[in-house]
């Protein structure tokens, strides 16, 4: 169950996912980690306040009259996808790809393709994510930990990128 296909000579890149990255990503999410509900919120929170229009992207915040901070699908959405990001952060090197489910990554694609996601909102996401971070592990934050927790965001975009297709 590959998800490295040859069109997608991106993803080949993660071979360069060094170990003291993989050390540092590592380190940095299990220290985040008891806290994944609370930063998955901040990073969502972040992303809004840098780009309020990205909140049309979400059916669940259309009609919503809840305050962002306590919308509890907001709450729970936010939480998965810090998870994820962070928990395929950890698995890159071990695994040498993108470890999220064929099934996961399928969805993911065709529900970011259909909400007309595009490579802006994936930079604002990532600065969201960087800063995030830094924010929850300031006494851990250097220069070679931003590096390695963006290029495992990287990664992470170009699998689900490479799965962005109508679905069939």
């Amino acid at each position: 169950m590959s998800l490295i296909s040859d069109q997608s000579p991106a993803l080949d890149a993660t071979i360069c996912f060094t170990e003291e990255q993989e050390a540092l990503v590592v380190k940095s999410w299990n220290s985040m980690k008891k806290n994944a509900g609370e930063l998955g919120l901040k990073f969502f929170l972040k992303i809004f306040e840098i780009a309020p229009s990205a909140q049309k992207l979400f059916s669940f915040l259309k009609d919503s009259k809840v305050p962002l901070e306590k919308n509890p699908k907001l709450k729970s959405h936010a939480m998965a996808v810090f998870v994820m990001t962070c928990e395929s952060a950890v698995q890159l090197r071990k695994a040498g790809k993108v470890t999220v489910r064929d099934s996961t990554l399928k969805k993911l694609g065709s529900v970011h393709y259909k909400s007309g996601v595009v490579d802006e909102h994936y930079e604002v996401t990532k600065f969201a994510l960087l800063e995030t971070i830094k924010e929850a592990v300031p006494e851990m934050w250097s220069p070679e930990m931003k590096n390695a927790w963006a290029q495992a965001y990287d990664q992470l975009v170009a699998a689900i990128k490479s799965e962005m297709k109508p679905s069939s």
